[in-house]
């Protein structure tokens, strides 16, 4: 099974399609999709004759710590999946855990969904022209049932809220050493407007353009990438989603770049969500584009300093003027 110390994908997923379909099943096609620091996604079809299916495998490739990392372990993430498919929130059918039998070490499977993920394509590809006035409300419908899930204790989520995330970020900056008077400014201000405590629900944690399965007939099939899910402040989802790095080349709709806040919120409240006021989906946002900011000067200190090689880390390190852009163009129009 090892190639080159690692785990041969293919000829296990060949063994995986026989557990999941039975004797004469066979991996027609497997193709790597993205590689994180420390899980993989593989699409791959299994032909049967029972049928063909069209799966996703998630798995991890470098261990993490339980007590330093925000990400849910794959076996935490599969739980969240079905408890939030059971409320009638759009995620990927779950359809397997793996364990060591499949030789993949830690990995889950799920159905493959239809649709597209590339925000810019969704907000300027004319075949979304129809659903793309509908996503805004969807948003906050399918944020509505996420929220109203009661958190599996499989997943042992952790709670964070607005303080907490502060210091968590303020801490990363500071051990950095940069000096960043816009970054300064921010959280300076953010601190003097930290939003009064409300009843915490479980968050997706990354719910955001790029992490949403969009169809072009029906709009929102499916929510992916559940592994910084977490207990915390309703509005924070709401933030992140409408932080101006995903809105990917229509900066005026300031959902997603696909919508406008009152759809968002409209639809969140109808669904059966607390009503959430705006300035504090707004405080959320300028979080949001504060830890976006100290995550790409992070990216690019690891480059600088030797940590990584990688051409991809300082490409996103640029990005941080970005971030300090947005953050003066809120500051300056006001929470």
């Amino acid at each position: 099974m090892p190639v080159d110390g690692r785990v041969d994908v293919r000829e296990a997923l060949g063994k995986l399609a026989v557990r999941l379909a039975g004797e004469g099943a066979r991996v027609s096609e497997a193709q790597r999709l993205t590689g994180g620091a420390s899980a993989e996604t593989w699409a791959f079809t299994v032909e049967a004759p029972s049928g063909r299916q069209e799966l996703i495998l998630r798995r991890r490739t470098a261990p993490t710590d339980p007590e330093t990392s925000r990400s849910t372990s794959l076996a935490a993430e599969a739980a969240l999946i079905r408890a939030v498919a059971a409320r009638g929130a759009p995620a990927p059918p779950f359809v397997h855990l793996c364990d060591e039998r499949d030789g993949l070490g830690e990995a889950h499977v799920t159905r493959r969904v239809a649709g597209e993920t590339l925000g810019r394509r969704i907000n300027t590809d004319p075949k979304f022209d129809a659903v793309r006035p509908l996503l805004a409300r969807q948003c906050g419908e399918v944020l509505a049932q996420i929220h109203a899930t009661p958190p599996p204790a499989a997943a042992n989520l952790k709670f964070a809220d607005a303080a907490i995330e502060l210091d968590r970020y303020e801490e990363v900056y500071r051990a950095s050493g940069a000096e960043r008077p816009v970054l300064e400014l921010a959280f300076r201000h953010l601190r003097a407007h930290l939003p009064e405590p409300r009843a915490p629900v479980m968050l997706h944690g990354d719910f955001r353009n790029g992490n949403l399965m969009i169809s072009p007939e029906t709009g929102l099939a499916a929510v992916l990438d559940w592994e910084l899910s977490h207990i915390g402040d309703p509005a924070e989802d709401m933030g992140w989603l409408c932080t101006n790095s995903w809105r990917f080349s229509r900066p005026d709709r300031p959902v997603g770049g696909f919508g406008e806040y009152a759809d968002l919120l409209a639809g969140y409240e109808a669904a059966g969500g607390e009503p959430v006021p705006l300035e504090r989906v707004r405080f959320w946002q300028t979080l949001g584009s504060l830890k976006w900011g100290v995550m790409c000067l992070t990216m690019y200190m690891s480059w600088a300093t030797g940590g990584s090689a990688s051409v991809e880390r300082p490409m996103i390190g640029r990005r941080v003027s970005e971030t300090e852009i947005d953050l003066i163009n809120i500051l300056e129009a006001g929470l």
